[in-house]
């Protein structure tokens, strides 16, 4: 290889590394409150997930420079050399890949007020995610916020961008749901797209709504498109049965679209069309925890959007959608995945203090006993507080208020819960004089520039 071909890969390659040194872990980069603050299994997750990464693409760089002082290096082209460096500036980009999409979470955290919402809204995506019934384990779930109308996840466990396994579950969160009752529709939602993947509901439902489309051309184009939207239909489902009615009212606020969007039928979109989408999130809502007021938004709906004046093949496609929801329904909520080992998703996922008359009874307890509020499972109170919206007995003005203040709460409690865990820690190893641990690898010390010798602590 001619020599200059070989010194300058070898610069870049140290070049590549001096950079990476100055990806320092968010624990030392991100000031924040306390509260405010990532779960600690969140921070460890990531932390560990991006360390990892770091030390993989160390190795990686040094052992091109080795290779390339090697006898077997010293006889290659210069094209295998620039090869073998193209594919270690890959992965090195794919690290700083996944350090940016982390640090746009993280860094909302530091915002004043939203930072700790934040945080709060953590603890209710946790509570959400948790069953009665050790069904899975749990990844951390964080949130964060961004512009849009919508609400996504990235779910834990799956692909990231570049290559390696997601270790938390990202929800993002439109800013236009802060800060109401709404906003549990939006993330309760996305929770159930990570419940469902974790109970394997996806890939268990699919069969049996496939077998009911076996009859007739006209039902076998209903079921497939019921198979299709299947996805977010169980996440709907998901959302209703941890906060109510709260749900299917979040859902109109996010689906109120101009008429030919909430009539769009596109079996290309996983999305249900708005119009008969709201009327099943009311459906799956009354089935689960049945009152009048299901049935007051179902004709809500149909006033802001009437069927009439649609084209009539359409028409009679929502008119056979909304026949079949019954039977859509006796699948869904019955439906027994191996992973529920017995029960049926209805039995997993629904909460018995989500009663509307315990809502109402809870939400007018708290009037004379705002204490005892704060006592209560974030579900639960979402659930009260939107119960109250449908109800009227509380004020959008109210409303903010108060769901503002439980997240501060959540967020305060949940930080010091986990400050007396942490106490309750033995004491680790005492540090070097240098500051760097016995055990970090040699990336970690060279990234922290740790240059003293690793004698024993006097």
């Amino acid at each position: 290889m001619p020599p200059f071909a070989s010194w300058m890969l070898e610069q870049e390659a140290r070049a590549l590394l001096t950079r990476l040194a100055r990806v320092k872990p968010f624990a030392l980069e991100e000031p924040m409150l306390p509260a405010a603050a990532l779960f600690p299994e969140s921070q460890i997750a990531i932390e560990r997930f991006l360390i990892r990464g770091r030390k993989h693409l160390s190795v990686l760089a040094d052992g091109f420079i080795r290779w390339l002082r090697s006898p077997l290096g010293a006889q290659a082209g210069a094209e295998e050399a620039q090869r073998r460096f193209t594919m270690v500036r890959l992965r090195f980009n794919r690290v700083l890949t996944h350090f940016d999409l982390f640090a746009n979470v993280v860094t909302q955290r530091s915002e004043s007020e939203t930072g700790v919402w934040l945080s709060g809204l953590d603890v209710a995506a946790a509570d959400a995610l948790r069953l009665q019934k050790d069904y899975y384990r749990m990844p951390p779930v964080i949130c964060y916020l961004d512009r849009g109308v919508g609400a996504s996840i990235r779910r834990a466990r799956t692909r990231l961008p570049g290559g390696g396994s997601n270790p938390v579950a990202i929800v993002k969160i439109p800013r236009e749901r802060m800060v109401g009752s709404g906003i549990a529709s939006s993330l309760f939602h996305e929770v159930g797209h990570q419940a469902a993947a974790l109970l394997g509901l996806v890939e268990s439902i699919r069969p049996e709504l496939r077998g009911l489309g076996q009859g007739s051309s006209r039902d076998a184009r209903t079921w497939q498109l019921w198979e299709r939207w299947i996805s977010e239909i169980v996440a709907d489902v998901w959302s209703a049965a941890r906060c109510g009615i709260a749900s299917t009212m979040g859902l109109m606020g996010v689906v109120s679209l101009p008429r030919p969007f909430v009539f769009r039928l596109n079996p290309g979109d996983p999305h249900p069309a708005p119009w008969i989408r709201v009327k099943l999130s009311a459906a799956i809502g009354r089935a689960m925890y049945p009152q009048p007021g299901w049935d007051q938004l179902v004709r809500l709906w149909e006033s802001y959007y009437p069927i009439d004046g649609i084209d009539p093949e359409r028409r009679e496609m929502f008119t056979r959608l909304e026949q079949t929801i019954p039977a859509l329904l006796a699948v869904l909520l019955n439906h027994r995945a191996r992973a529920l080992r017995g029960d049926s998703l209805a039995e997993a996922a629904r909460v018995a203090d989500l009663d509307p008359h315990k809502l109402r009874d809870r939400l007018q307890h708290w009037r004379s006993a705002p204490r005892e509020m704060y006592r209560t499972r974030p579900i639960v109170a979402f659930a009260a507080i939107g119960q109250g919206r449908a109800d009227g007995a509380i004020t959008p003005e109210e409303e903010s208020i108060v769901i503002g203040k439980l997240l501060s709460y959540w967020a305060l409690e949940s930080t010091l819960e986990a400050a007396g865990r942490c106490a309750a820690q033995p004491s680790p190893q005492p540090p070097h004089r240098c500051g760097c641990k016995k055990n970090q690898d040699s990336f970690t010390r060279r990234s922290m520039s740790c240059q003293q010798p690793h004698s024993a602590v006097a």
